[in-house]
């Protein structure tokens, strides 16, 4: 199993920056896909920004510009910069991994975090 947990989620006041943080562990055998999600009561849950194949970066239209995903592969962890942040951007926050673990690693599962909230508000 992968286990994923988010951090770095809060308060902010509209045009502040956050950075939140998810960290892999468990058996990995590869990440494939890291990303995050959001969302709000009565909404579907919704892309933020993702990082494909290791390689390829795709953003919410309504975030590009402002949020930046990156990773550092060597402690299984990728991040979410989030800046100039609107109040529309409050949610609870998801990460999201499409992984293979070393006791199956022909298989690719898709794991979620609990989720961190982000609040901007004056």
């Amino acid at each position: 199993q992968v286990q994923l947990v988010e951090s770095g989620g809060g308060l902010v006041q509209p045009g502040g920056s956050l950075r939140l943080s998810c960290a892999a562990s468990g058996s990995i055998f590869s990440i494939y896909n890291m990303g995050w999600y959001r969302q709000v009561p009565g909404k579907q849950r919704e892309l933020v920004a993702a990082i494909i194949n290791g390689v390829f970066t795709n953003y919410a239209d309504s975030v590009k510009g402002r949020f930046t995903i990156s990773r550092d592969n060597a402690k299984n962890t990728w991040y979410l910069q989030m800046n100039s942040l609107k109040s529309e951007d409050t949610a609870v926050y998801y990460c999201n991994a499409v992984a293979a673990t070393d006791s199956n690693p022909y298989y690719r599962g898709e794991y979620w975090g609990q989720g961190t909230q982000v609040t901007v508000s004056s």
